[in-house]
């Protein structure tokens, strides 16, 4: 028995879709989909879950809100934008995946990014592995006094915390100062070679925000400012995120 083509009878109106057209200048360009698969062939994540960046704009196109929604690969996608560089319609998938993530249930999106979201909003550190400003603060003391007495050459090294007036504002990986403390020290001494004025804050001093990525907007918002008020209130200049 033959089996019959699937057949799509109408084009039902996608949620995703028509909010993205809303937030974006020239609505993303979403209707400007030429086919033509460059945006998959330099996607990172295409083939995972089966999908590719041109599948999921034509689902979302076919207002397939709900298979989208189960679907796994939003969470792949690492929003690097290489699909709105060589698309030559400059169509915005990125701002299409970050609407569908937003659209699950907080409590049912990825439990990794969920997790390290919520440890971010305990402290006004934003660290994602939940170390306080006390912790932090005595981990950079203690391994710069160890680099200083063990270190031949390094003996005038140090690593500011609460420099009021420094130049440059520094933000760390959150995981470094937790579990691989001495894996903060080569950027030390770089900036200690280069005679920069720069200083960690207690606050606001983790680089990354997971936040961003769970497409919890509050959230993500919440944490920027909390980051720019540190940086502001020791009257640093410059701020330099190493993510």
């Amino acid at each position: 028995m033959a089996e019959e083509a699937i057949k799509i009878s109408g084009k039902k109106k996608s949620m995703f879709i028509d909010k993205v057209k809303q937030l974006l200048p020239d609505g993303g360009n979403l209707n400007l989909c030429l086919t033509c698969g460059a945006c998959s062939s330099g996607c990172p994540a295409t083939g995972l879950e089966g999908m590719d960046p041109r599948k999921f704009l034509r689902m979302a196109a076919l207002g397939m809100d709900e298979e989208l929604l189960k679907s796994e690969w939003a969470w792949m996608c690492t929003m690097c934008q290489r699909c709105i560089y060589v698309c030559p319609m400059k169509i915005d998938i990125p701002q299409l995946v970050f609407n569908v993530r937003g659209s699950r249930p907080r409590d049912e999106r990825p439990k990794g990014i969920l997790g390290s979201c919520n440890m971010a909003l305990k402290h006004d550190t934003c660290s994602a592995m939940g170390a306080s400003e006390e912790d932090f603060k005595f981990v950079v003391e203690d391994v710069a006094e160890e680099v200083r007495n063990t270190q031949v050459g390094w003996e005038e090294l140090q690593a500011p915390v609460n420099k009021q007036g420094a130049m440059y504002f520094l933000n760390q990986n959150s995981r470094e100062p937790v579990t691989e403390p001495d894996e903060m020290v080569p950027l030390w001494k770089i900036l200690h070679l280069a005679g920069a004025d720069w200083t960690y804050g207690t606050k606001g001093w983790a680089a990354e925000n997971y936040c961003m990525f769970m497409a919890d907007t509050e959230s993500w918002k919440h944490i920027v400012e909390v980051k720019a008020k540190a940086v502001d209130d020791l009257g640093c200049k410059y701020w330099l995120n190493t993510e």
